[in-house]
């Protein structure tokens, strides 16, 4: 054989036995370093102190939410006088037992009158109405109550109502009024723009006491 072919031979035999060599000593460290890696860095968290440079950071992203607005307090809209010709503000109040039926009449008036032309100033609900029905025993003096009535009352406030139309719009609301349910019509006025709050004594007893004092201080 040649000699210069042993000597290419013996060179890539050493060659391999390098390359196999620091593929094994690299291996050991690579193994050494996972095996020992997790327990300093339990230990010693050096990621704390290393800088982010604001990575992760989201809450600049996110639009600032306008400051929410105190609710300002309702108040009473100006009654409009009648005329002539119309009439100024009217209540047309719906009520009975049956809250859907009580429901579904006042939505009707509500969209009878859009149909027409007819001005509505306001649509609102009134506080519901217990009543409670009791009965006596007929051997004795004691009292149970045998049953819980509830009044619902929408109001549906009409503007502006033409006289000669007024007529015409009862008549259609009589022919189509359901079972149970009771119809009045009503001017409006201070009282009854009141009644649709509820009434809270212990509030306005609190209120009156508060007065009393703050007229006995002196000046």
């Amino acid at each position: 054989m040649n000699p210069i072919f042993r000597k290419l031979q013996a060179s890539f035999i050493l060659h391999s036995r390098a390359l196999d060599q620091a593929a094994l000593l690299l291996r050991a460290s690579v193994s050494v370093q996972l095996i020992q890696g997790p327990l300093t860095f339990a230990n010693e968290r050096q990621y704390r102190t290393m800088p982010t440079h604001g990575i992760g950071r989201y809450k600049h992203l996110i639009p600032k939410e306008a400051p929410k607005k105190k609710k300002e307090r309702l108040q009473m809209k100006p009654i409009k006088m009648a005329t002539d010709t119309e009439y100024g503000t009217l209540n047309v109040k719906v009520s009975g037992y049956d809250m859907i039926l009580v429901e579904h009449y006042s939505q009707y008036i509500h969209n009878l009158c859009n149909r027409l032309g007819v001005k509505v100033a306001e649509s609102y609900a009134l506080p519901t109405k217990t009543m409670e029905v009791v009965v006596m025993a007929e051997q004795g003096t004691k009292m149970y109550i045998d049953a819980i009535l509830k009044t619902h009352e929408r109001i549906v406030q009409l503007s502006q109502l033409n006289a000669t139309l007024c007529p015409i719009f009862m008549e259609v609301f009589l022919k189509n009024q359901p079972e149970g349910v009771q119809l009045s019509v009503k001017q409006h006025t201070e009282a009854g723009y009141l009644d649709r709050f509820k009434a809270r004594p212990e509030l306005a007893g609190l209120m009156a006491q508060k007065l009393l004092k703050g007229k006995a201080l002196p000046s």
